[in-house]
């Protein structure tokens, strides 16, 4: 069992946006996560991930909530998904959750920053989430290239796994908190 906290609580607790390497941690970790889902039961897959759907755990793990309405999803959500084929979105589950996860990172690089202050990120960086974040569905990155664009970050700039990064934010969270355990998520995690 894991304790977890939300992406928008992270955000929250900090009151300002990710780094650019925490960024590249969650996209990581994100699609390793996806990935895993998808290869197990790709029904279980959500199609809109929001802040406060993204979880991570204090022991370095990403997981998603299951598909709730709590929250105002619609800033999130693919444009796509207005479409009511539900064939259409049994086969293209896997773009709009890339979408929704690109405009989801976008929001936390974003976050309290002034409207007249641009987001700083690479070039590399900055490409990958437009990738993810194309209105057109065949022209978005897939799950398997963005792990690949993922590992292969990783490994050029020489970043730690990405359990470091998000271990340390869901711990930054619980420890401004003081409530390890108390109101935020306990799950078994899926950490491959």
């Amino acid at each position: 069992m894991s304790t977890f906290v939300t992406l928008a609580e992270v955000l929250e607790s900090r009151g300002a946006p990710l780094e650019e390497d925490e960024v590249w941690a969650l996209l990581l970790g994100a699609a390793e996560t996806l990935i895993s889902i998808s290869s197990k039961d790709p029904g279980n897959m959500c199609c809109v991930i929001s802040p406060g759907s993204v979880l991570l755990s204090a022991v370095g793990c990403i997981a998603f909530k299951s598909c709730g309405r709590s929250e105002d999803m619609g800033s999130f959500a693919s444009p796509e998904m207005s479409q009511s084929n539900s064939s259409t979105r049994r086969q293209a589950t896997e773009k709009m959750v890339v979408y929704s996860l690109g405009m989801t990172l976008y929001w936390t690089v974003d976050y309290h920053l002034p409207q007249n202050q641009p987001v700083r990120l690479s070039d590399s960086l900055n490409s990958l989430l437009l990738s993810m974040c194309e209105d057109v569905a065949h022209r978005r990155v897939n799950l398997l290239t963005l792990l690949e664009t993922c590992q292969q970050h990783h490994k050029t700039a020489v970043l730690p796994r990405p359990q470091k990064a998000i271990r340390q934010m869901a711990e930054d969270v619980l420890q401004v908190t003081g409530s390890w355990g108390v109101s935020h998520f306990t799950i078994t995690p899926n950490c491959g």
